[in-house]
């Protein structure tokens, strides 16, 4: 391997921990939520006291102070409520005082212990109340700002009584009142809000969310989910061929199976917590999207399926593989931690934002649950690699497999050739060097399955191929089911959505011909914009959303529309970005919502376009400059929404405050358009 190839896999290795950094997430406070009295009756007024335990170091902002200062008011919404009327608003009790010179005004906050009165009128002998207190938690020390709600449910008996002024049990659902603990960060980072995709601890739940074996379960779950993302799965057929043929005996087989699996652990453990909170998660982006490491990946997937094909042996390249080779004998643990290191490397533009999730708790001091964390993670994502990296072993114990096992090599060289293609996609996508368009990507692959259907029914011959009379049944039903594939894919060229293959494929704006393009509706009159968008030359929106790539000026959009804002945080190499767009964007329930209800605006994290020098800022979090669209985007993301892994689903109201809780990942429809369908009567209530 060359000088230059070494260095830029230890430029690699730097960058990987560097983008193990994410943004924070510390606990919130503990709330205790009951009725001032116990025993009480129709008529009475009464209050339910609202009690915060803030953590050290931190405070939450009061509501009492003027809203339009800036931080955001602590806010109390009752979903549903039964047996009783509010009287007045949310009360702060005694919160100290201070004027905020970031603000330029009076601020009220609690330290320590919050505590907030909402009185009430009994109406009805059964009370119920549901909602949550929506407020952020503030703190000095690393200036962030994190917008947390708390659910509840209330419940208790009230004797029969007199009720004054003939108010009905069962009332109406209730207005919001609002309490709003800021999203600012009052010495530093202004306004690094986050919100967390985290489950809500129900007001009766003692201790942390679980504990340290629920977090470990988790994580290894999340290990296990890492394995069907589209990063991974490439790196299997590496693996198999790797490790055939390395070792002498059974024994030896397993014991680099073993090292190759602590190998893997080891790397995401030891790396991942050791520099959790030194870089600024901007990073997470550059691997995955930057240009040098996806054509990097390109050229080494080429070379794989270039040797697996037969043209060289994958140990000509001598120099550092032959000193691998060299070591091998003598154990082998270099030739296998490059491996472990590789599979580390190519997964990480997928496992990134599930390995940030579970480094976020190494925030405020915690050491053993984010090591706990990733070592539960890599566990499960080591396992299955660890059981392939036997198996080879077990295929040469077969008696003389003669040429089934090069038809293998040369089956796993066709995949790796076509995958490669998924790492120069990104690359084009978000350099818009437009030379791997959808059509022309998917005109790639239907040659190269064609080819692969062919050599299986007999019809090429490669090196080291061994003289075929007949083919097995297997090997039949493999060629008829990769030509169904490929008569799949040819629709693909004239505008099919291809949805099974949505992760894999360019995005179809990209797509030159597509005779489908009316298969989504055109623009409506619900759907026309009333501004250019900026950057639409070469940003688009998918089945023919009309939309904004500009957040300032889908705002303003929306405000004039009266429509509430949705924020696609998205990129051009987000693979389950684009699954999102293919499999539920594109269902009618959908596709209409979005048309008609929503203002659009969709944040690219990754795009690389150089604003004006005039519109460069310092960013608050890290303190660094950003000069690009990605780069400011995902700054925004970071610190209002404590959140770098996309896609990201956010819906704002006019005063820029969340409608619903934002969404991740996930490919239910139903889930997603009751998503849309509750932010859109919320926004319709407010």
């Amino acid at each position: 391997m060359t000088k230059s190839l070494k260095i830029s896999l230890v430029l690699s290795l730097f960058v990987l921990f560097s983008n193990l950094a994410m943004a924070q997430i510390i606990a919130p406070p503990k709330w205790t939520i009951q009725l001032s009295e116990k025993n009480i009756k129709v008529g009475d007024e009464v209050k339910i006291i609202f009690k915060a335990q803030v953590p050290r170091d931190w405070y939450i902002y009061s509501n009492d102070f003027d809203p339009d200062l800036g931080p955001m008011l602590t806010e109390l919404v009752l979903k549903q409520k039964e047996g009783f009327v509010l009287v007045g608003g949310l009360k702060a009790i005694n919160p100290r005082k201070k004027y905020d010179e970031i603000w330029e005004g009076e601020v009220t906050y609690f330290v320590g212990t919050g505590t907030f009165e909402q009185t009430i009128k009994i109406t009805g002998t059964n009370i119920t109340a549901t909602g949550f207190v929506g407020y952020q938690m503030c703190t000095d020390v690393t200036g962030q700002c994190i917008p947390f709600e708390e659910d509840f449910t209330l419940t208790a008996q009230a004797l029969p009584g007199t009720v004054a002024g003939g108010e009905a049990d069962n009332e109406a659902p209730t207005e919001e009142t609002q309490i709003n603990l800021s999203e600012t960060e009052v010495e530093e980072a202004i306004g690094q809000e986050v919100v967390t995709e985290r489950s809500y601890i129900s007001l009766d739940d003692e201790g942390e969310q679980g504990g340290l074996i629920g977090f470990m379960l988790i994580a290894f779950l999340a290990g296990l989910a890492a394995l069907l993302t589209p990063c991974v799965f490439p790196m299997i057929p590496m693996t198999v061929t790797f490790f055939t043929g390395r070792a002498k005996s059974r024994i030896s087989g397993i014991r680099n199976a073993f090292l190759y699996g602590f190998s893997i652990i080891a790397i995401y453990t030891i790396a991942g917590t050791a520099v959790a909170a030194i870089q600024g998660p901007e990073f997470a982006n550059w691997l995955s999207t930057h240009w040098i490491p996806n054509v990097f990946f390109f050229l080494i997937f080429i070379f794989f399926a270039l040797a697996f094909l037969g043209m060289f042996e994958i140990t000509l390249p001598s120099g550092f593989v032959n000193k691998m080779d060299a070591k091998a004998d003598k154990g082998g643990m270099t030739g296998i931690f490059f491996m472990a290191f590789t599979l580390v490397l190519v997964s990480f533009s997928c496992t990134g934002p599930i390995v940030g999730s579970i480094l976020i708790s190494s925030a405020g001091g915690a050491l053993v649950k984010p090591i706990l964390g990733m070592f539960a993670f890599s566990l499960a994502f080591a396992i299955p690699f660890t059981l392939f990296a036997i198996f080879p072993e077990w295929l040469n114990s077969l008696p003389k497999s003669g040429g089934w096992l090069n038809s293998v090599k040369v089956v796993l060289g066709f995949l790796e050739l076509a995958l490669a293609f998924k790492f120069l996609s990104v690359a084009d996508q978000v350099y818009h060097w437009g030379i791997l368009d959808r059509d022309i990507y998917i005109a790639i692959w239907v040659v190269i399955f064609a080819l692969l259907g062919f050599y299986l029914l007999g019809k090429i011959r490669l090196p080291h191929d061994s003289p075929m009379d007949h083919i097995s049944v297997p090997r039949l039903m493999l060629a008829i089911t990769t030509f169904v594939f490929v008569i799949y894919l040819i629709p693909g060229l004239w505008g099919a959505p291809l949805k099974a293959l949505s992760g894999y494929l360019p995005p179809m704006a990209s797509h030159d011909f597509n005779i489908l393009e009316n298969r989504y509706g055109g623009t409506t009159s619900e759907n026309k914009l009333d501004d250019v968008p900026k950057y639409a030359d070469f940003l688009h929106f998918p089945h023919g959303i009309q939309g904004y790539f500009d957040y300032d000026q889908a705002l303003a959009a929306a405000k004039r529309a009266g429509k509430p804002l949705f924020i696609d945080f998205t990129g051009h190499g987000c693979v389950n970005c684009r699954e999102m767009e293919a499999r539920v964007w594109s269902d009618p329930q959908v596709l209409q919502r979005l048309k008609e209800d929503f203002v659009m605006v969709a944040l690219y994290i990754d795009e690389r376009y150089e604003l004006p020098e005039s519109e460069w800022y310092t960013s608050e979090y890290d303190g660094k400059v950003k000069s690009t669209i990605g780069k400011q985007n995902a700054d925004f993301q970071i610190t209002r929404f404590n959140n770098n892994a996309q896609p990201y689903y956010v819906i704002l109201d006019h005063n820029e405050e969340l409608l619903v809780r934002p969404k991740a990942y996930d490919t239910n429809i139903q889930n997603f358009v009751n998503f849309l369908e509750e932010a859109k009567a919320e926004f319709g209530r407010r």
